[in-house]
């Protein structure tokens, strides 16, 4: 018998997740989250080894996360710029380079055991991991058909949550392994930098021969008419979308709970749990691996729950999380830490693309703002620095702050009108 089909019914094929003229470019693009993935995290684990090595108190050691986000304070619009007038290979290899150069500046920054030295090699590490991050979301998403550039960003997401299992991991292998308890020894800093400067030296360098083929900003101002991202309000100037305003100040909480929580895990793990600083590094992996989960498990979710109430729920989660971990209840509180990072994994993602939806032709410079909310980072772990010195499971009641903001994005000011 002949098919059922009717003769003029045209069976359109789904689209794909990217062709293959873009596979090499993917992977490359794709390794770039993985990378700084590491980068952030193993700041984590300098900031403890550097209160030993070099005597700082908590609150001095938040230097570490300051030179770092506020690089993307400084570097969110000028690297954004970059990309529109050089494009985006230009940029990654710009990146590349800061990131290579920031780490190989730790050689002399250990040679003269000077913190204020390593903050500076921290600041340009910073500014690159910074070009690279403005530069690979619309990179990823112009990397085939438009209708599936969700898919590939949070595909490469993942390889950045990789990276952040990876930093703690080759940190305290690093770091933690051979030390010996009062002795202010960096050669294996030095050496661990001179390792990754090397490593990112040699991806820029294999880059800058990879052919990239001519792409289409999904987000330009020609695109398809029947896209999802056009802009709903044209009349508007991009700071009159409410819904995106919104976005850049709950993606600053959102970042500067990160930072905070991050900075102070192996403080907490050590102080109210008795680990030793390598335990509580490998207790970090673990750490790190749930927000990996917490992806796969968001991800799902959203088949069935719209990501503006899930981001709700999970902020929601994240405060009562941290009333616990406030409390020092031992097991409890430290699980209740270890699940922060479950509930905290869709935030960043969710946050980024409820904010740019349907801001059309504004989309690249919205992109370029909703980055530069990571300069929470920079301050809050000062915060928590201070409050940490006399107890640092008090300081986790400061994230509550952030996660309420989230908390209110999520429930009511996430609309595009």
């Amino acid at each position: 018998m002949s098919n059922h089909s009717s003769a003029g019914t045209v069976h359109a094929s789904p689209p794909k997740f990217t062709d293959k003229k873009y596979l090499v470019t993917l992977v490359f693009v794709t390794s770039l989250f993985m990378f700084w993935g590491i980068a952030i995290t193993m700041g984590d684990v300098l900031n403890k080894h550097f209160q030993k090595v070099l005597s700082l108190t908590k609150t001095q050691s938040a230097f570490v996360q300051f030179a770092i986000f506020g690089a993307y304070f400084i570097m969110g619009i000028p690297a954004g710029l970059f990309m529109k007038r050089f494009g985006y290979k230009s940029g990654v290899l710009l990146g590349l380079s800061l990131f290579a150069l920031g780490s190989f500046l730790f050689v002399p920054a250990a040679s003269t055991a000077s913190f204020p030295f390593f903050g500076i090699a921290l600041f340009i590490l910073g500014c690159g991991l910074a070009t690279l991050e403005t530069v690979a979301h619309p990179f990823v998403a112009s990397l085939g058909d438009q209708r599936t550039s969700d898919q590939r960003i949070n595909f490469a997401q993942a390889f950045n949550a990789l990276g952040a299992i990876l930093g703690p991991a080759i940190g305290g292998f690093f770091l933690f392994r051979d030390h010996i308890e009062g002795s202010t020894d960096l050669t294996s800093v030095r050496n661990l930098y001179i390792a990754i400067g090397s490593v990112i030296a040699l991806i820029a360098l294999a880059f800058s021969f990879v052919k990239v083929p001519a792409l289409i900003d999904p987000h330009a101002a020609d695109v398809d008419p029947d896209a999802v991202n056009v802009d709903s309000e044209p009349g508007k100037t991009l700071f009159q979308h409410r819904h995106f305003v919104w976005a850049v100040i709950a993606q600053f909480f959102n970042v500067a709970a990160q930072g905070g929580t991050w900075a102070f895990f192996i403080n907490y793990g050590h102080e109210k749990m008795g680990f030793s600083d390598a335990v509580a590094a490998n207790y970090m992996i673990g750490f790190m691996a749930l927000m990996l989960a917490g992806r796969f498990v968001g991800t799902f979710l959203m088949r069935f729950i719209a990501p503006h109430t899930l981001l709700a729920i999970f902020a929601f989660s994240n405060i009562v999380m941290c009333l616990i971990i406030a409390q020092a209840w031992g097991w409890p509180s430290f699980i209740a830490l270890m699940m922060l990072n479950f509930f905290f994994s869709i935030m960043f993602p969710t946050i980024f693309s409820l904010g740019l939806k349907n801001l059309g032709p504004h989309t690249q410079q919205g992109s370029s703002f909703i980055a530069m909310g990571v300069a929470g980072g920079a301050f809050f772990p000062f915060l928590m620095g201070a409050v940490a010195e006399t107890n640092v499971a008090h300081a986790y009641y400061l994230p509550i702050i952030c996660y309420s903001v989230i908390f209110l994005f999520g429930y009511k000011f996430y609309k595009a009108h």
